[in-house]
């Protein structure tokens, strides 16, 4: 029998060859059932990198970096998984445009419900990063920046916006029961060095308290921290942030400083002789000034004296509501 001659393929040949444009399907295990159904709490990712626009000095939009969690739940319990992709991509440029404000936030936590395909009714994001403030010497024609570590925590649940920030301020402390042991010390010595009967005037005596006798104990000082959380009110148009920090700087009366010369300096240490301050003393004025702040609902303060005289670290924690509104 004859067999049939088929051609050879020509590599060169004109002829068109013709391909499928269908894409081609991938597999989804996300939409197998679940073992062990049953809904749950959070799903999601977290220390998403993401630039962030912030109110800047004088409300000035400025971009930050940002470390970003996203979750949603799960409440379908038979869903094997959330499709966190879309929400990944969601978030991508959701606040490199448009400075982060309590109805933003909202506008994007119903959108990653929304594109969960009905298997979500709660979205959470928690944005962390530095706030950039510039602040004045203080008696110095100067400024310097300082940086805040700030975290926003917004939760839309059943179609309402929970949001909470926490922010921390460092300011210095010194000690009053150090105080008034120096104070003593140098009682004692002036009346040891002017024991013997002379003339005294204020010249004489102010030329004694500016030598180094006339400084016999400093009381001891430390770097301190305000870490403060609130649960912020739904009625109001922006994150109060610098009016927070603004604040509680001016209650507490020594935040460190950053451009500093000499009258600076001695103006930070008269400051600490006017604020002699235990943690009891500073974790109270954290609390008057959160307390008395009618867009704060309840508030959660520690403050942290890091001991220069110990090894340890004084500590004090106060809880309460924001004034009515």
């Amino acid at each position: 029998m004859a067999r049939l001659a088929l051609p050879r393929a020509n590599p060169t040949s004109s002829a068109v060859t013709t391909t499928s444009t269908t894409p081609r399907r991938l597999p989804d295990v996300a939409f197998d059932a679940a073992a062990a159904a049953r809904p749950l709490d959070w799903v999601g990712m977290s220390n998403i990198a993401l630039p962030l626009r912030v109110a800047g000095p004088d409300g000035e939009a400025i971009t930050v970096a940002a470390s970003v969690d996203v979750s949603v739940d799960l409440k379908d319990a038979n869903a094997r998984g959330i499709h966190m992709s879309r929400m990944y991509l969601q978030l991508q440029n959701a606040f490199a445009s448009e400075t982060v404000t309590p109805a933003g936030l909202r506008r994007v936590l119903q959108t990653l419900v929304e594109k969960q395909g009905g298997i979500s009714t709660s979205a959470r994001l928690v944005l962390r990063y530095e706030q950039l403030l510039l602040r004045r010497a203080l008696a110095s024609d100067n400024a310097g920046w300082k940086r805040y570590p700030v975290e926003i925590d917004a939760t839309l649940r059943d179609g309402h916006l929970h949001l909470a920030l926490a922010f921390s301020v460092e300011y210095s402390s010194t000690c009053p029961a150090s105080a008034a042991l120096s104070r003593q010390l140098n009682a004692e010595r002036f009346a040891e060095d002017f024991a013997a009967a002379r003339p005294l005037s204020a010249a004489v005596v102010s030329e004694w308290l500016a030598s180094e006798r006339g400084l016999a104990a400093t009381p001891h000082a430390q770097r301190s921290r305000a870490d403060v959380r609130v649960e912020l009110r739904p009625a109001f148009d922006e994150v109060p942030l610098a009016a927070l920090i603004d604040a509680l700087e001016t209650a507490l009366a020594t935040p460190v400083q950053t451009a500093v010369k000499r009258e600076d300096e001695q103006a930070f240490a008269r400051l600490n002789a006017e604020n002699l301050m235990f943690c009891e003393d500073a974790a109270r004025r954290v609390a008057a000034v959160l307390s008395a702040d009618a867009r704060i609902e309840r508030f959660d303060a520690q403050v942290s004296h890091f001991e220069s005289l110990h090894a340890h670290d004084a500590v004090a924690r106060v809880t309460g509501q924001g004034a009515s509104a």
